[in-house]
């Protein structure tokens, strides 16, 4: 085979072009590497309230390796998202010696759980991350998986409360899946579980249609309200010396 001079030629060719191609890796790592191309500023872009300038710089001082062409854009990210308050990263290169860094914070819808052992705070997007916050926030809590779901029905709740001047301090979904209310004046609104013919939006629904032509013309402190019953809801009252539950008939219209 190797009397061939075509084989030889052909051989000899495929030996220089790969001597040739790795001759050039070679050189274009070593250009790449060069401090001609140092990476010399990270540009951070966003609406920053929580994220301190102090926290980007500890969070960055010598761990972002490379220069403008080698650097890993995924870990820069990634060292981004380890400051508090900081929900997505965008990291992009702007030529010729830059990281554009867009940053997305964290905006606190409530805060998560009954216990205070951890700072547990949940987005509008129904996300948990840690951080602390001095503001008067609502308190969610439900069985893990759930904070999607019970941030979903809190806003519901809210909205649906608006029209009363009222708002769900605290929205509580029990390990059997029913729905417990503590508002804003002190009243505590057992909805109780769904059901395929009614839901528990449409209970509170029904409670706030109510409410101006009932309850709001009684002198007595509201304490307890149950809903769940399809045609009135169950009150107790803190002036009211009985223990059990009063009955309010509530018709419907």
């Amino acid at each position: 085979m190797w009397d061939s001079p075509r084989v030889v030629n052909a051989t000899a060719g495929a030996l220089a072009a790969l001597a040739f191609a790795l001759l050039t890796y070679a050189g274009g790592s070593v250009l790449l590497d060069s401090p001609a191309f140092q990476l010399k500023t990270i540009v951070v872009e966003g609406d920053l309230v929580r994220v301190e300038r102090s926290e980007i710089v500890n969070a960055l001082q010598g761990r972002v390796k490379g220069t403008f062409y080698t650097v890993d854009l995924e870990t820069v990210r990634g060292l981004f998202e380890t400051i508090p308050w900081v929900r997505r990263v965008e990291v992009r290169r702007r030529w010729p010696e830059s990281l554009e860094v867009r940053i997305e914070e964290q905006v606190a819808l409530a805060r998560w759980g009954q216990q205070r052992k951890e700072t547990l705070l949940v987005n509008a997007h129904g996300e948990l991350f840690r951080g602390q916050s001095d503001a008067v926030l609502p308190v969610l809590a439900g069985p893990s998986g759930t904070e999607t779901e019970v941030a979903r029905r809190y806003v519901a709740f809210r909205d649906l409360l608006a029209p009363l001047g009222l708002e769900p301090r605290q929205v509580l979904l029990s390990s059997r899946l029913a729905w417990l209310l503590k508002l804003s004046n002190g009243l505590t609104v057992q909805l109780g579980r769904d059901t395929e013919k009614d839901r528990v939006e449409d209970r509170l629904a029904r409670f706030v249609s109510a409410f101006p032509r009932t309850l709001a013309k009684s002198r007595q402190r509201l304490e307890y309200v149950d809903l769940r019953y399809s045609s009135g809801f169950a009150l107790r009252v803190t002036e009211t010396p009985r223990s059990e539950p009063l009955r309010l008939a509530h018709k419907r219209v």
